[in-house]
């Protein structure tokens, strides 16, 4: 299990290597949300999203003949960009098993990026198996994209940032919403809220449809989705919440927050217009819940963590039409 000990100790591998994202605001947000709005861009985080840091963290923490045998992961393009930067940077392989239907710059990168990208059908074939046999076959270590500890202390490096950036500007209590796939960052960012920043609470938001972790947590037994893809907000898809990351998230978050795809273009729309940054749509679901699921949220300040950036021309385009 992932503990606040870890992401501290995770922290200091980092350093060094990770951006420190800063906090943005606009009044422009704050008037649609109807409170202020604090914004957390991991989109300018190296590799476009969050995930570089848990990568990071799972890879340093390898022993040196685990690293030199190279590193294997599944995802539909955010850890797997992650992953093959930090493996990269480290002087090792990595295997990357990715949907064929993942965003093309997404596939593109992680090949620049230095990854083997291995491709299979997300509706009919396994990642899971399909990357275990790779991993078994080629003696590769598997770093899971969020039910691994290395990994959710990585990305729990965001919540001590948060925990300190909100305590220098003032803040002691408000939602932190946070996209949320499999639970690896919205469980790594509670754990260090709960030792730093009790105050602050942190909610999953997620696509309508694809809203497995609100309903988990609204039964507090793990609920699966229905279907595997067919949303825009792909960076956050996952079957079910994990088996390591649900126990966390049951025990220290609040309730879930779930948005339309249209609310997530107009999301990626004023991130563009008012912070002057790109989103996808499954790192734009937390800011679409801050500005159009007002009444759902508490207190006069809300915080959002925007995940990613890895948006494809074609649907950012789209995003753009509803600035029009």
């Amino acid at each position: 299990m992932s503990t606040l000990e870890m992401i501290e100790a995770a922290a200091e591998r980092l350093r060094g290597h990770v951006r420190e994202t800063p906090i943005l605001t606009s009044p422009f947000l704050d008037e649609i949300a109807g409170r202020r709005v604090l914004v957390k861009p991991e989109c300018l985080q190296h590799t476009g999203s969050f995930k570089f840091r848990g990568a990071w963290s799972a890879i340093s923490a390898l022993s040196d003949a685990q690293r030199q045998r190279g590193v294997i992961a599944y995802s539909s393009g955010n850890h797997a960009q992650g992953v093959a930067y930090a493996a990269t940077q480290h002087g090792i392989s990595s295997v990357i098993v990715m949907p064929s239907d993942a965003p093309q710059l997404k596939i593109n990168n992680s090949r620049a990026l230095g990854g083997e990208v291995v491709l299979y059908d997300r509706a009919n074939e396994s990642r899971e198996e399909i990357g275990e046999a790779l991993a078994s076959q080629r003696s590769l270590t598997l770093i899971r994209p969020y039910d691994e500890p290395q990994v959710i202390a990585g990305q729990g490096t965001v919540g001590l940032e948060l925990a300190r950036q909100t305590a220098d500007l003032g803040f002691e209590k408000a939602d932190v919403l946070v996209c949320c796939g499999g639970g690896g960052l919205t469980s790594g960012i509670a754990l260090a809220l709960e030792g730093h920043a009790p105050g602050l609470r942190a909610r999953p938001c997620e696509p309508q449809g694809f809203d497995d972790v609100k309903r988990s947590l609204a039964t507090g037994h793990i609920q699966s989705n229905n279907a595997a893809s067919g949303n825009i907000c792909d960076a956050i898809l996952t079957p079910e919440p994990g088996q390591i990351t649900f126990p966390i998230l049951n025990r220290l978050c609040g309730p879930g927050l779930s948005v339309s795809e249209e609310d997530a273009l107009r999301a990626m729309a004023q991130a563009f217009l008012r912070l002057k940054i790109v989103l996808e749509p499954g790192g734009a679901v937390s800011l679409a819940s801050a500005l159009f699921r007002a009444e759902e949220i508490e207190g006069d300040t809300v915080i959002v963590v925007a995940s990613g950036g890895n948006a494809d021309p074609e649907v950012f385009g789209k995003a753009l039409e509803y600035l029009t």
